[in-house]
C-alpha cells in the first residue's frame, strides 16, 4: 500500500514540475524547488528523469530548463474533440429547434460516460445538461448506444468492470443492444432519474466507427415512447449528417 501511495505521490510532483512552465518557459532547478515546495535534491532527481525521457531539456550554458520536444510531439496528437463538438453545435441548434428538448453529444470514458456537448431546451420545464458531467454506462440512452456499437471485447470490459450495475440481467441486456443495432436508436425511460427520458442514435465516422452518441432528452411527460418513436428517424439523420462533418 504505502509503495503505490509513494508512486501516485512521485507523478504528483513530476506533474506539478511539468506545471510550471505554464506560466514561464525556462526556469532554473532552484526556482521550481521553491515554487513546488520541494527540497533541491528531489527535484533535481525529478527534473533528471524528465529530462532522459525528453519532456524537459537543459540550457547546459545557463543550467535553465525548459520543455523538450517530446511535449511538442505529445500536443501534435491531441484529441479533436473540442474542435469537433463546436462543428456539430449549428447541427444540435437545429435538432433542438425542431424537437424542442435538451440535446446533447456524448463520448465513452472506460466505464463512464461524458458530456462533450449540449445544448439546452428552450423549454420552461426542461432537462438541464451540463457540458463535461460525467454518467454511468448501465443506464440511459446515450449509454445503450455506446455499448451496442462498440466492439465485444470492449462490452465485456465493460460488464467486467465493478462500475458496472451487477443486478442488470445481461442476456436481457445484451438482447436490448442487439435490437438497438437493428433500429439504430436506442431509448430509455425514468432509467437513470424518475420523469426523465432519452432518446438516442450513433454518430459514425467516415469508417464507420462509432464516436458519439447523438442524445436528445426532456420530461418524460413530453418525451413518451411513441413521440420518441416518431423522433427517431429525424434523430438518425442528424446523426448521419454529423457523422459527414467528423474532422
Amino acid at each position: 500500500m504505502e509503495e503505490g501511495k509513494s508512486t501516485v505521490r512521485a507523478v504528483d510532483r513530476a506533474l506539478d514540475i511539468l506545471l510550471c512552465f505554464t506560466s514561464k518557459t525556462d526556469w532554473a532547478m532552484t526556482e521550481i524547488a521553491e515554487h513546488v515546495g520541494l527540497h533541491k535534491s528531489t527535484v533535481h532527481r525529478m527534473l533528471a528523469t524528465l529530462e532522459e525521457k525528453g519532456f524537459i531539456e537543459r540550457d547546459r550554458s545557463t543550467d535553465r530548463y525548459h520543455l523538450g520536444m517530446k511535449m511538442w510531439e505529445l500536443s501534435a496528437n491531441i484529441s479533436r474533440s473540442d474542435d469537433q463538438a463546436t462543428i456539430w453545435l449549428p447541427e444540435m441548434e437545429r435538432l433542438r429547434d425542431q424537437l424542442g428538448e435538451t440535446v446533447s453529444i456524448y463520448v465513452r470514458d472506460g466505464s463512464e460516460r461524458i458530456r462533450m456537448q449540449a445544448v439546452q431546451s428552450n423549454q420552461p420545464v426542461r432537462r438541464v445538461a451540463p457540458v463535461g458531467a460525467r454518467l454511468p454506462l448501465y443506464a440511459g440512452a446515450s449509454s445503450k448506444v455506446l455499448i451496442a456499437y462498440s466492439d465485444p471485447l470492449v462490452q465485456e470490459s465493460i460488464f467486467g468492470d465493478p462500475a458496472w450495475l451487477y443486478s442488470i440481467d445481461l442476456d436481457l441486456y445484451k438482447q436490448q443492444l442487439e435490437e438497438i443495432c437493428q433500429q439504430g436508436y436506442a431509448t430509455s425511460f425514468e432509467e437513470r432519474e424518475p420523469g426523465a427520458a432519452a432518446l438516442s442514435a450513433p454518430i459514425f465516422n467516415r469508417t464507420g466507427k462509432l464516436a458519439a452518441a447523438l442524445s436528445v432528452s426532456g420530461p418524460a411527460s413530453r418525451l413518451t415512447m411513441q413521440t420518441m418513436r416518431d423522433y427517431a428517424p429525424v434523430m438518425m439523420e442528424s446523426a448521419k449528417r454529423m457523422g459527414i462533418m467528423i474532422l
